[in-house]
């Protein structure tokens, strides 16, 4: 079984947020694949079970909010007893240029609060990670007001693009190509 985690903060003030573009991701690849989220209080999260080719698959949207993100991460890997090189948690970097997909086999948080949270508390390390760049912000703006901002038409047209590529990098990891794999051919 393989888990899919798109990370992002619930509600309709968030919505195609730069912080959220790990739940853009998942709504687009269930979009694409005519899959339903539903919303399971117990897990804290929107999930939607499915098989493809054969392997169930869950995808996540933790609605714990961004920083305590590992305590939906955690409830379903217990759950389902998922081995964390089975996850994969695909979320925002503002060290990557915007629309660029860096993915990696394991490290640090990054000091990214949603990937510490996961880390943590659900007690993985090596789970697989897919960051969606979304940039730095500008002169004078916070790191808060950016990654809580809206995408400007250009920086959306990027995120899009980066999110058609990470379907495809879900599709291979669900298939069980090999991580290191699909860093050569993604990265």
């Amino acid at each position: 079984m393989k888990m899919v985690v798109g990370l992002g903060n619930p509600g309709k003030q968030y919505e195609q947020t730069r912080h959220n573009v790990g739940f853009m991701t998942v709504d687009k690849y269930a979009s694409d694949n005519n899959l339903d989220f539903k919303l399971d209080k117990t897990m804290q999260a929107e999930i939607c079970v499915t098989n493809i080719n054969s392997e169930k698959v869950i995808f996540v949207k933790p609605f714990t909010y961004m920083n305590d993100s590992g305590r939906s991460v955690h409830a379903l890997k217990s759950y389902y007893k998922i081995a964390e090189e089975d996850i994969l948690v695909i979320y925002d970097d503002l060290d990557l240029e915007s629309g660029k997909v860096r993915l990696r086999q394991k490290g640090s948080s990054g000091g990214h609060n949603g990937v510490k949270s996961i880390m943590n508390t659900a007690k993985c390390k090596n789970f697989k990670r897919i960051k969606i760049g979304i940039g730095r912000p500008m002169q004078g703006k916070t790191v808060i007001d950016h990654v809580l901002g809206k995408f400007s038409k250009k920086e959306l047209e990027n995120i899009n693009n980066a999110i058609s590529k990470v379907e495809h990098v879900i599709d291979d990891f669900v298939l069980g190509i090999s991580f290191e794999k699909l860093m050569t051919n993604y990265n």
